[in-house]
């Protein structure tokens, strides 16, 4: 698939390299190309990156997401699934900037006719694309409202390593909220561990 990556940080870079040494066609986007470098990754603009894409993935701070989607135009993005990994959070990590919402609800109330769907925002870019790298089995979560683009995701997670024994629909978009306020534990965990390279496992009782 043709995946443009909105953002040139840590986690823009990790899940292209996944993508791309899973045989993806990746391009990353940025407002500054020609200043910005994808750590051995193309970069364009923000337009030319949505337009090439069949799959895009917000991957910008989490405070100027919408603004930055609302540069590219709603006519550009309407009917290409967006995945949000986004998380907004205070400079100094200890506020949420959508207190009483969550960054996926708001792209999504401003974008309706783009499918959206929240994962990989419970954990650093370390594991986003190594889970295989920790002690043990853990769960990554989708959140959205439109089933096939939560298909579609699905099939890029196991792409970036995640078995579909890791993966859990929690529900429709507004279940976002939980997997970005968790960032606010994740940092209290991180802190404990003195490490963000960890993540959560959901583990039920066994069947009967």
């Amino acid at each position: 698939m043709r995946i443009g990556l909105l953002g040139t940080g840590n986690v823009a870079r990790a899940l292209g390299r996944g993508w791309d040494a899973a045989g993806h066609d990746v391009l990353l986007g940025s407002r500054r190309p020609r200043e910005r470098t994808g750590a051995g990754l193309p970069v364009a603009g923000l337009s030319e990156t949505a337009a090439h894409a069949d799959v895009l993935v917000n991957a910008t701070p989490g405070a100027v997401s919408v603004e930055l989607l609302h540069s590219i135009g709603a006519p550009a993005l309407a009917g290409t699934l967006l995945i949000d990994v986004g998380v907004g959070l205070s400079d100094d990590f200890t506020e949420l900037s959508h207190p009483n919402s969550s960054l996926g609800e708001q792209i999504q109330e401003a974008f309706p006719l783009t499918p959206v769907v929240k994962t990989l925002c419970t954990m650093d870019s370390t594991v986003m694309t190594a889970p295989d790298g920790l002690a043990g089995p853990s769960t990554v979560f989708l959140s959205g409202d439109d089933a096939e683009a939560k298909r579609t995701t699905g099939r890029l997670l196991t792409d970036l390593g995640w078995p579909s024994s890791s993966q859990l629909d929690i529900g429709g978009i507004t279940t976002s909220r939980g997997q970005e306020h968790f960032a606010l534990l994740f940092m209290g965990i991180a802190n404990g561990l003195g490490s963000h390279t960890f993540n959560i496992s959901v583990v039920a009782r066994p069947s009967t």
